[in-house]
């Protein structure tokens, strides 16, 4: 059984990835230490006691469709009443509409354990943390003043309508429509397939957030604009009152998070009268993508959290099931009989690479949120800093903390043998579970390219340039501390950290001239190679806060043991496009 790891966590935002600091000084107000560790430690008993009870059930009973309506598993519709009810919806939500106001580090925290429950729960309320965010900057004030105290308390949930049966990742192929109506609305009119939570039982109304085009709009993405679009309509005293035409037509049968319905939505097909669904404009005409692109950033590093609480499950159940598990003899085991697994040199390399691959991620993508946080609490050249920060750790956070999800979940059926493939485990649903995250919100080959196109050249390099220079500090500091403890650590960062620069220097000169064929094919391996040499970092400044024996062990083995695979990237960054273009050739059927 999940048990989420508090003290983990809390000392990763504080010592770790910044949050202490930035208390130390006020930047966050009156939180306290105190304050965060009770957060902290009253999300993970609700994660704990409530929402982990309650997945294997949501994953054998799955979202059932009758009709246009959607019954989510025994027990969902409670638990979703009492975690909105407990406040956690409206953690990091605007104090002017309800929310806390707490910094995005404490709810990446939280959403860690929402996923390690259950990664079908969380995903739902994740979006319409995005839909507020999303209204908050964009929406009219009317819209706001309608939508976004309900949406933050979590009364009402939110979606986020993109995908079309012909246009998956190219939003340039959108062909949803919207006619203005003459009042201020406009009618919606389209199919939207895999849809999150398109349609539930969790709440009474849901609040689509829909990207269409309108008459006149521009072709390609530059003539997409957004709307809102909301299951009831909502008269002026915030009661509900008829039914919009807008209805789920189905729901997709997935390899896994079977819980959490994946709808194609219909809109205007006339299944009420009037036909057309009505819809509100956010933002300006033809400038929807932008406005929709305040959810798409902040749910990609959502979704990364999804790989970070499935990957520290899967680690807690690999673990629990090693020590419990007997076979053979060890040498390093002096008891009766066959050895606990977890004695075995191959066991504990599994083991310690799903923990060292788990906190590595798990830092990123707090390092990822408390850029965020901090963009919102400076001014001038510091906001510019840790906005570009934010935007350079985004697409990392996202991909890489998704791909050790997947990575990690299978090393732990490996470790559960045979039975890891059996259903009864628990097992198999968090690799299934795992396996959709690297594929929504922007794949991760999209991350990649969002990586080196975008955000390496931000500020002419100077972005990248100080976030390895911070880095190189801490290698420096292991080198320093003569840690009998950290053995060679030093060696193994400082190699990995030179082969981050090198690859990021060479990729950065292919952009600027122009090579962008060469440099898309590095994409993929360089941004595992960032993520590497960063969390071995981030592993190393945890043994210098604690210096506890676990943190420096699990430092010294990641250094010794898999920063080598950073050379190897390199290599494939640096000299591997010219081979992979040539064969690419030789798959084109056409």
């Amino acid at each position: 059984m999940y048990r989420a790891p508090v003290e983990e966590i809390a000392f990763t935002l504080k010592h770790v990835t910044g949050l202490k600091p930035a208390l130390d000084v006020g930047l966050f107000g009156d939180l306290s230490e105190d304050l965060v560790d009770a957060v902290l430690a009253e999300a993970g008993r609700f994660a704990t006691e409530e929402v982990a009870p309650l997945a294997s059930v949501g994953d054998e009973k799955g979202a059932m469709l009758e009709g246009a309506e959607v019954t989510t598993p025994p027990g969902w519709k409670d638990l979703y009443r009492r975690w909105a009810e407990a406040g956690w919806n409206a953690l990091s939500g605007p104090e002017e509409f309800g929310g806390q106001a707490l910094p995005a580090m404490l709810a990446v925290a939280a959403l860690e354990m929402w996923n390690s429950g259950s990664m079908a729960f969380a995903i739902g309320p994740t979006l319409t943390m995005g839909a507020v965010e999303a209204l908050e900057k964009d929406a009219s004030d009317a819209l706001k003043q309608k939508y976004l105290p309900k949406l933050v308390s979590g009364e009402w949930m939110g979606t986020m309508n993109l995908t079309e049966p012909q246009a998956g990742s190219d939003l340039a192929a959108l062909r949803a429509r919207a006619e203005p109506a003459g009042d201020g609305t406009y009618r919606i009119f389209g199919q939207k397939i895999y849809i999150t939570y398109g349609e539930h039982d969790f709440t009474d109304n849901i609040v689509h957030l829909v990207l269409a085009r309108l008459p006149d709009a521009p072709a390609g993405t530059r003539g997409i604009s957004l709307f809102l679009v909301p299951k009831f309509l909502v008269v002026d005293d915030g009661s509900l009152g008829r039914r919009n035409d807008v209805f789920c037509a189905g729901l997709e049968h997935k390899l896994g998070i079977h819980a959490s319905p994946t709808c194609t939505m219909i809109y205007g097909d006339g299944f009420v009268e009037p036909k057309g669904a009505v819809g509100w404009l956010i933002g300006e005409e033809n400038r929807g993508l932008a406005c929709m692109f305040t959810m798409m950033n902040n749910a990609r590093l959502a979704v990364g959290m999804q790989g970070v609480g499935v990957a520290e499950a899967a680690c807690q159940k690999a673990l629990a099931y090693a020590n419990e598990r007997r076979q053979g003899k060890a040498a390093a085991y002096d008891g009766e009989g066959m050895a606990p697994i977890v004695h075995h040199p191959d066991i504990q390399r599994t083991l310690l690479t799903m923990q060292a691959l788990t906190r590595s991620a798990r830092a990123i993508s707090y390092a990822c949120a408390h850029a965020t946080d901090m963009a919102g609490v400076t001014s001038d050249d510091a906001k510019t800093h840790w906005q570009e920060r934010a935007n350079l750790l985004t697409p990392v956070a996202k991909a890489f903390s998704t791909d050790i999800g997947v990575e990690v979940a299978s090393l732990g059926v490996q470790v559960h043998g045979g039975m890891g493939f059996i259903e009864e485990t628990g097992a198999a649903r968090l690799l299934r579970d795992a396996r959709i995250a690297p594929i929504y919100e922007g794949t991760n080959g999209i991350q990649a390219i969002d990586l080196i196109l975008r955000k390496l050249p931000q500020s002419g390099g100077a972005t990248i340039a100080a976030y390895i220079g911070e880095l190189a500090e801490t290698v420096v500091a292991v080198r320093t501390s003569n840690l009998e403890a950290l053995g060679r650590s030093a060696d193994g960062l400082e190699a990995a950290l030179h082969a981050f620069d090198e690859a990021t220097q060479h990729l950065l000169g292919l952009v600027a001239a122009g090579e962008i064929q060469r440099a898309l094919a590095g994409a993929t391996p360089y941004l595992r190679l960032f993520a590497l040499a960063s969390g071995g970092v981030f592993l190393a400044r945890g043994a210098l806060a604690d210096r506890s024996g676990q943190r420096m062990a699990l430092c010294r083995f990641f250094a010794d043991n898999m920063a080598g695979e950073a050379g190897a990237l390199r290599a494939q960054v640096i000299e591997g496009a010219d081979a992979l273009l040539a064969a690419g050739k030789t798959l084109v059927s056409a």
